[in-house]
C-alpha cells in the first residue's frame, strides 16, 4: 500500500464522516425543535440524562471544547431545562442535571428518534447497522490511539516522518 493511497483514504473518511455529521446535525434539529430544544440542547441534555455530569465530563464525551459545553449548559439552566447541582467530589466544579421540564423535552424527542431509528435500521439492516456502529467506533478509537490533533507526530509525540 502506497502512503498516496493512504492519503487518499483518510480525505475519503474525513469527507465522508463530515457530511454525516451535518446529515445527522440536520435531523437532530429536525427532532428536537417541537420539544422546543436545538441539536445541542438535545446533545448537553442527553449527555447528563442517566446521570448528573461536570461540565468537562460532558466536553469529553462529546468531544467538543468545555466552554462550548458551559455555554449550552447555562443556556439550559437558564430556560430551566437543566440544574446545577453540588457535587460531591469536587466542590467548585459543579454537577448538570436535567429537571424535570428537561426530562419531559427528551421524553417528546423519543417517537421521532425511534421512527427514525426503525426507518435507519430498515434500510442498513440488522447487520449492516451492528457493523457501522463498530466500525464508527473502532475508527474514533483509532483516531484517539494515533493521536488525534498531533497528526504527524510519532508514538513518542516526537515528529513522524515526513
Amino acid at each position: 500500500m502506497s502512503g498516496s493511497d493512504d492519503r487518499s483514504r483518510l480525505s475519503r473518511t474525513a469527507l465522508g464522516v463530515f457530511r454525516l455529521n451535518g446529515q445527522f446535525l440536520a435531523v437532530s434539529e429536525e427532532l428536537a425543535r417541537p420539544a422546543g430544544l436545538t441539536a445541542a440542547w438535545w446533545q448537553v441534555l442527553g449527555a447528563v440524562v442517566g446521570e448528573p455530569l461536570p461540565v468537562s465530563a460532558i466536553a469529553r464525551a462529546m468531544g467538543i471544547t468545555r466552554q462550548s459545553v458551559q455555554r449550552i449548559a447555562d443556556l439550559l439552566v437558564g430556560r430551566g431545562l437543566a440544574e446545577y447541582v453540588p457535587n460531591p467530589a469536587h466542590r467548585r466544579a459543579k454537577l448538570l442535571r436535567p429537571t424535570g421540564d428537561g426530562r419531559a423535552a427528551m421524553f417528546r424527542i423519543g417517537p421521532g428518534h425511534a421512527e427514525f431509528a426503525a426507518r435507519l435500521a430498515r434500510e442498513l439492516g440488522p447487520e449492516g447497522f451492528a457493523e457501522t456502529v463498530r466500525v464508527l467506533e473502532r475508527l474514533s478509537d483509532a483516531v484517539d490511539a494515533v493521536g488525534g490533533a498531533a497528526a504527524g507526530r510519532g508514538a513518542e509525540g516526537r515528529p513522524g516522518p515526513g
